[in-house]
């Protein structure tokens, strides 16, 4: 009996003793797993910062791509994945290759002829017959003049009675002259020209004002950057109330587009000068008129966009970024609405980091095909409900497909990875990425909106930093001018000729509408 009870005793010692063992190697195993996919993050996120610096910024997948993503030595390029990697690139178009030789001269262009002929004693024959002109050949040389400097000296004639030196007419005075014409900045060396010139070197050539200081004296001409700066300041004082219809026409349209970049900001109250301000800009206004407006902002807060959209009702097209809709919360009249292009990018930057990047291409792909639908419904000038229908009837097929894929990948990928925030990501901001199929007006992404700040972001680079606040805001108001007029197919230094001229005479409202980029040179 204490032989069985002894047995009994060990085989529940051993038992126990499998037990915790198995359990122990279970924990191990584990993490294990969690140590490799902890190096698979640290790795991906290392490739992707060496592909961002040496590799290609386009986000293109090439289809003739051979060889393995750079600096990534760990791809396995099996058959089956030479054979998806071909599939994936089955649709891309074919296309005819251009004509080798110089471009044209652009016909817009003033031309001057000058004509090269044989002397008059050449033109005649040996048989004594006078030659017939039966052709010419030509040729086209570009010619550039330097820029035409030159000081406008106004003269107002003084004029006064010498009989009764004005005591027969004390209500004008004895010394009679004309009236100062306004300007845009009075008491001051500025034309619209030399104005126009500065502000958009500046915000479309991104020239920073030291630089220009520099060019100016080269031509015998003093001009300060800090006058400079001045002129800027008061130029946009000047043309506040323009703002004013330009923040109400933004709101006017069906969609507005908004995005949001950093800026540094020196001498703002009660904050270091190493803190980051933003920039917010917003895209919209109605067909045919397009308004980009930006806005100057010391925090990224939330309240910023909701202070923006105050009164807006219509569709709001932004990237994942949460304040956005934390902003809309409490406006039942505003529908936000996502960007594929950023869900693609995730895509792309997966795809040159992770071992096998058939997985990311694939993604890629849906995308690609809804873009591809877009550009050949958008090419048929159909009206908007054939759109409508059209686009909602072929995209819904990809989306479906695109879902599906994204929900079985969910479960295979860890969301650290790349992959995995890719696929997260898509499938967080699903019901706002396909909600673009609901107006004609909306696209699959809000890259008009980023294509519209770039030119900012362009300039910090050289300029750095705004120097006050008050420098902040009045580039916003160079920077909405500009853009604005570009989106409306006008050159933005003949705008601003036109708007420094005419807006020293502005008063009433009507005057102000009348300077709109699309109603100025009409009015």
């Amino acid at each position: 009996m204490q032989l069985e009870t002894l047995d009994a005793t060990i085989r529940d010692y051993i038992k126990e003793m499998e037990s915790g063992y198995e359990q122990r190697f279970q924990e191990l195993k584990k993490q294990i797993k969690e140590t490799e996919w902890k190096y698979l993050e640290i790795k991906e996120r290392y490739d992707l910062l060496i592909y961002k610096k040496f590799g290609r910024s386009a986000e293109q997948i090439l289809a003739n791509e051979k060889q393995p993503p750079l600096f990534n030595t760990e791809v396995d390029f099996r058959e089956e994945d030479k054979e998806s990697r071909q599939e994936d690139f089955s649709e891309i178009k074919s296309y005819t290759r251009k004509k080798a030789g110089r471009k044209p001269i652009d016909p817009r262009l003033h031309r001057e002829e000058k004509i090269i002929d044989i002397p008059e004693d050449e033109k005649i024959c040996a048989c004594g017959a006078n030659l017939t002109k039966i052709g010419e050949e030509t040729s086209e040389k570009l010619h550039i003049i330097p820029p035409r400097i030159y000081v406008e000296r106004t003269v107002r004639p003084k004029y006064a009675c010498r009989c009764c030196e004005g005591t027969e007419d004390e209500g004008t005075g004895a010394v009679h002259i004309a009236p100062v014409e306004p300007t845009i900045i009075p008491k001051s060396i500025v034309s619209p020209s030399l104005l126009s010139t500065i502000i958009v070197q500046k915000f479309e050539d991104h020239l920073p004002y030291y630089r220009q200081e520099k060019q100016f004296e080269r031509i015998w001409v003093k001009i300060s950057r800090q006058d400079m700066s001045n002129w800027q300041q008061q130029a946009y004082k000047r043309l506040l109330p323009l703002f004013g219809l330009l923040n109400m026409s933004v709101k006017s349209g069906p969609v507005i587009q908004m995005d949001e970049t950093t800026v540094q900001v020196m001498g703002e109250e009660g904050r270091e000068d190493t803190q980051k301000s933003y920039m917010w800009l917003a895209r919209g206004g109605p067909p045919g008129k397009t308004v980009v407006l930006y806005e100057y902002r010391q925090t990224r807060g939330a309240y910023n966009a909701k202070e923006f959209l105050s009164g807006y009702s219509g569709y709001l097209q932004t990237d994942g970024y949460e304040g956005y809709d934390a902003a809309v919360k409490g406006m039942p009249g505003i529908i936000h609405v996502g960007c594929f292009a950023h869900a693609r990018r995730k895509f792309y930057e997966a795809s040159k980091a992770i071992n096998k990047p058939q997985s990311a291409e694939e993604g890629i792909k849906h995308i690609r095909k809804l873009y591809a639908l877009e550009d050949e419904l958008r090419s048929q000038n159909l009206d908007d409900n054939t759109f409508l229908n059209e686009r909602k009837a072929r995209a819904g097929p990809i989306l479906e497909k695109f879902k599906a894929w994204l929900t079985k990948r969910q479960e295979e990928v860890p969301p650290t990875l790349l992959l995995g925030k890719a696929i997260h990501y898509s499938l967080a901001q699903w019901e706002k990425m396909t909600a673009y199929l609901e107006s004609p007006y909306l696209t699959p992404d809000n890259n008009a909106c980023e294509n519209a700040i770039r030119p900012f972001v362009l300039g910090r680079k050289n300029w750095l930093f705004c120097k006050s606040p008050e420098g902040a805001e009045s580039s916003c108001g160079m920077y909405s001018l500009i853009q604005t007029a570009k989106q409306n197919g006008i050159i933005p230094f003949q705008y601003l000729m036109a708007l420094f001229e005419k807006a020293p005479l502005a008063n009433a409202s009507e005057d102000w509408e009348n300077l709109l980029p699309w109603n100025i040179f009409t009015a």
